[in-house]
Parts: C-alpha cells; sequence; structure tokens
C-alpha cells in the first residue's frame, strides 16, 4: 500500500498494539505477583500448570508484540495475539458479558479484530516484511492468522485446561416431624413413675 496516509496509520496500529502487548507481557512476569502469582491466576482459571501458562503468556505477548512492531511474520504475530486474546475471552472475561468496566470481553475482542485487521491490510511499507518481499494478504492472510490461532487455541484448552467440578447445591434438611399429642390419662389414675436414664458413656462406643 503506497498511500502515505494508510502506510503511517497501519505502523501506528501495529506500534500501539504491539507495546500493549509487550507490556502485558511483562506484566505478566514482573508486575504484581510476578511469575507465581500469574501462575495462580491462571490455575484459577482452571488450566493446569499455572507457572507454565504463566511463561508462556510472557513469551507469546512480549515476542509477538515485538514482531508485530517490526513488522515480521506478522501473520502468526497477529494469530498468537488473536489465540490469546480468544483464551483470555473465552476463561476470564465471558462469563462477565460484554463491556470492559464489567470485567467482559469487550477489550479483548477488539484487540482481536484488529489483529486480523492487520492480517487481511498487511503490515505495510515500514515493515520488514515488505522489505523482504514476504507478502501474504486479503483472505489468505485472514485465513491463516484465524486459522492458526484457533488450532492453537483448541490445542491448549484441550491440552491443559481442568476446571474443577462444581459442587453441587446441598440439600434442604426434612422438617421434624410435629410430636404426636399425648394421650389424657383417665380421671383419678397415677401416673406412671419414669424410669431413670442409664449414665452416660461419655461419647465412648465399645
Amino acid at each position: 500500500m503506497g498511500n502515505p496516509p494508510v502506510v503511517v496509520a497501519l505502523l501506528l496500529v501495529r506500534v500501539v498494539v504491539g507495546v500493549t502487548m509487550m507490556r502485558h507481557g511483562y506484566n505478566h512476569w514482573r508486575g504484581g505477583g510476578k511469575i507465581a502469582g500469574t501462575g495462580r491466576w491462571f490455575a484459577g482459571l482452571g488450566l493446569r500448570h499455572g507457572e507454565l501458562q504463566a511463561w508462556m503468556s510472557v513469551v507469546t505477548e512480549i515476542g509477538a508484540g515485538f514482531l508485530l512492531i517490526v513488522g515480521l511474520f506478522t501473520p502468526l504475530a497477529c494469530a498468537a495475539i488473536i489465540s490469546v486474546m480468544l483464551v483470555a475471552g473465552l476463561l476470564a472475561h465471558r462469563k462477565n458479558g460484554f463491556f470492559v468496566f464489567k470485567d467482559g470481553y469487550e477489550y479483548v475482542l477488539v484487540l482481536a479484530v484488529v489483529c486480523l485487521l492487520l492480517d487481511v491490510t498487511g503490515p505495510g511499507r515500514f515493515s520488514i516484511d515488505n522489505a523482504a518481499g514476504i507478502e501474504m494478504t486479503g483472505w489468505l492472510g485472514g485465513g491463516v492468522a484465524l486459522g492458526v490461532a484457533v488450532l492453537a487455541t483448541a490445542g491448549l484448552l484441550a491440552t491443559f485446561y481442568r476446571p474443577a467440578p462444581v459442587a453441587a447445591p446441598a440439600a434442604a434438611a426434612p422438617a421434624p416431624a410435629a410430636a404426636a399429642p399425648a394421650a389424657a390419662a383417665p380421671a383419678g389414675s397415677t401416673p406412671a413413675p419414669v424410669p431413670a436414664a442409664p449414665a452416660s458413656d461419655g461419647g465412648l462406643v465399645s
């Protein structure tokens, strides 16, 4: 694409999305609870080997973000980002609905679609792909990126996703039966003596 505004726009989108992904990866690595905390978060989503998932996310997000910024192997970089967004959307955000202020999937959906757009248009003139003559755009670029992303996501979930079983709600205890009314004693009769209770065994059963 030789149109200068389009070239600059594609570069801007690549840099913004790439830097965003790299910062996400760095935060998973060094921010907050670091790898251990990120691993616990992944485990809480139902993924086995939480710390392995944390390292995979760090490498994928920093690596794919960098490749997107420089415009190298753009379809694969975008496929990696789309896959990360699919996993996050399905496991962390889908249950919260659409809006990002409710921790919904709005944000990850936008990032995934922007990456799919870059696969269709190509990275633009200011990219290593363009300088090296690597071109995979249009339906082919979009199809390859989306296909790789879906296959990678399905493979990860099939291999590692083992959510904890949902505990069944406890059954309500039945209401105690009403005591039957005692029969009235005949007039003038003496009530039978009540036998003494046996001595307690202290809770021990022989």
